[in-house]
């Protein structure tokens, strides 16, 4: 394997050149043009090549000198480049922040550029699981979980009001069988997920129509972000927890068939921090961005 030549003579050589000058090469790496002359003349025997021509106090890049010297250059600044960005991506402080599958794509996703304009010296790594959070096993730093606040080892900070309301497609509605009240849901589909099973059951008690439906009938969706989507292309009716569809329904992308909706208190999204060590500063900032948005 071809062996590179010594890197100190490589420096004052590519000093030398951008200077056009020994002495100011010197100046700039802080030793004397002898040093300077010596590098570049054994950077010359490594190679077997003369780069430089030297002439009464001044000196000129040969054919070959150009030539070496615009590939060094580039090497150089490629380095300088690496290095810059990985002394940032050191600086950065990075959040590992879990969350739903839903509420990361549907809300926190399209709000997060706003986050990291505001503070770029933290990076936000986000990651969607359904399985529950244990901040002494894991290495994470904060979750967002729906529950009804109580989680031991915690701190818990509510987000939002969890309400919920049936939503459709226009065109499912237009199309198919009519919905005037909530038993004519028995003639359509409906939506689930897998990560909340019992919301048409909630609902339809509340609506007075748990008797006359079953609430587990339909079709069953990993998330809620699934159902919703099959929603707004009519293959049936699903539960919406209506902040997450809040732009869908003001662009007409979805409808809410019935005025009824269902606010389940307690039961709503609250960010989990660990309660056995101090919040660290930049979990506090995320913390209070979060918060803040849920003011709007």
């Amino acid at each position: 394997m071809d062996r590179l030549p010594p890197l100190n003579a490589i420096r004052a050589f590519e000093a030398a050149a951008r200077h056009m000058s020994i002495t100011l090469a010197a100046d700039e790496l802080n030793v004397t043009p002898g040093a300077v002359s010596r590098q570049i003349k054994s950077l010359e025997e490594t190679l077997g090549l003369q780069l430089l021509k030297r002439g009464h106090r001044q000196i000129s890049l040969t054919r070959q000198g150009s030539d070496y010297y615009r590939a060094v250059t580039r090497a150089i600044e490629a380095l300088r480049d690496a290095t810059r960005r990985l002394k940032r991506r050191s600086q950065r402080k990075q959040l590992k922040i879990r969350a739903y599958t839903t509420f990361a794509m549907r809300w926190l996703i399209p709000r997060l550029s706003g986050f990291h304009a505001a503070h770029p010296d933290i990076e936000v790594l986000l990651k969607a699981s359904l399985e529950p959070v244990d901040f002494r096993r894991e290495d994470i730093d904060g979750a967002i979980r729906l529950g009804d606040g109580d989680w031991p080892g915690t701190k818990a900070w509510r987000l939002v009001d969890n309400i919920l309301a049936p939503v459709a497609s226009p065109a499912l509605l237009k199309s198919g069988p009519k919905l005037k009240r909530p038993a004519d849901l028995a003639h359509h589909t409906l939506l689930h997920s897998i990560a909340r099973p019992d919301d048409w059951a909630y609902w339809l008690e509340a609506a007075g129509a748990g008797d006359a439906i079953d609430p587990r009938a339909g079709m069953t969706y990993e998330s809620s972000a699934m159902a919703l989507a099959a929603a707004a292309e009519g293959q049936g009716i699903a539960m919406a927890q209506r902040f997450l569809v809040e732009k869908d329904l003001e662009e007409g992308r979805l409808v809410m068939p019935f005025k009824k909706t269902l606010d389940m208190g307690d039961f709503t999204y609250y960010l989990l921090t660990p309660g056995h060590r101090d919040e660290p500063p930049p979990m506090k900032t995320f913390r209070l961005w979060l918060l803040a948005q849920f003011e709007v």
